[in-house]
């Protein structure tokens, strides 16, 4: 039970935070609806709820990545946030449902609504909470990404980075922006069923919300799929490969994998040295090559093999 909260403590902060805060959204989201019964208010109950516990597991499984290996699993767990991100989508997949299904039946048998004052009031303080957790997981986005930003530049820079932060990250992230835009769309449509006889506007409304929620579940789905199969990261591959290819004793490369698992990279290489050096140069050369890639990022383990020049060029980079 102690290593299990001293792993806590390095989990994605991001995600505790949402899930915290989003528990809280959920709660005043649930008291408004019970009070008024207004169908938009259901859905964005729904969506807080569903993010929240999607949220505590994303945050649970990304501690529980960073447990070293063992003898019975000795490739370590870096798969299981990616595992727990795959479960925790299932959650907000049926909370999706619901929110479009009550939303369809708003459609074919509208009921108007009272309590405008406590439904603005709940979804107004939902927005601003959930903007919060946004800008911070947007902030988390360029701190992994290793950019900096300012103002509402982190808006826009944390979408062009997406892809370089970690997948835990990425979730609060898609989310979060899901969750406020979907607070704001739920204000919209309880305001225009509440001033014109357009009260399908809140059953509407619930269905975009449970629409948008599905899309993140299936951007996250896929995703992490990848991620618990073992992908290849590109990128990382072709900036490691000119690592090694600038050591003034390397030839060439005869097979460079690069696999990202949660959010740690594996490397294995192959490379081509001269058939002449000695197997205390060749060791020096091994040495000298892991010191740079671990000191690449999310790199975690590395495997360095050698083989004979064969004098032609094998390695073609992407």
């Amino acid at each position: 039970m102690k290593e299990f909260f001293g792993l806590l403590k390095g989990g994605n902060k991001p995600s505790l935070l949402a899930a915290i805060v989003n528990s809280f959204i959920g709660l005043l989201k649930m008291v408004a609806y019970l009070l008024t019964g207004n169908i938009a208010m259901f859905a964005e109950m729904m969506h807080s709820f569903g993010d929240a516990a999607n949220q505590l597991f994303v945050f649970i499984g990304s501690a529980l990545s960073k447990k070293a290996p063992t003898s019975r699993f000795p490739n370590g767990f870096g798969r299981v946030v990616n595992l727990v991100c795959l479960g925790a989508v299932i959650i907000v997949g049926i909370l999706s449902y619901e929110a479009i299904k009550e939303g369809i039946h708003h459609l074919f048998h509208p009921a108007e609504t009272t309590g405008l004052a406590i439904i603005l009031s709940v979804l107004g303080i939902g927005v601003v909470l959930e903007l919060f957790v946004f800008y911070k997981a947007a902030k988390e986005v360029l701190h992994e990404a290793g950019v900096e930003g300012k103002g509402l530049g982190v808006f826009t820079k944390s979408v062009t980075h997406l892809k370089q932060a970690k997948p835990a990250t990425k979730l609060v992230f898609m989310e979060d922006f899901v969750a406020t835009s979907g607070g704001v769309l739920a204000m919209i449509a309880v305001l225009i069923a509440h001033f014109t006889s357009f009260v399908q506007a809140e059953g509407i409304a619930s269905i975009i919300i449970g629409l948008m929620m599905f899309y993140v579940v299936g951007r996250v789905f896929l995703e992490n799929a990848r991620g618990a199969i073992g992908e290849t990261d590109d990128e990382m591959r072709v900036h490691i490969s000119r690592i090694i290819m600038k050591d003034e004793h390397v030839r060439d490369i005869k097979m460079l994998h690069v696999v990202k698992e949660g959010e740690s990279l594996h490397v294995d290489a192959k490379i081509e040295v001269d058939q002449t050096i000695s197997i205390a140069e060749a060791d020096d050369i091994r040495d000298r090559l892991k010191l740079l890639i671990y000191a690449q990022k999310g790199v975690s383990d590395v495997l360095i093999s050698f083989d004979e020049d064969n004098l032609k060029t094998d390695w073609q980079p992407l």
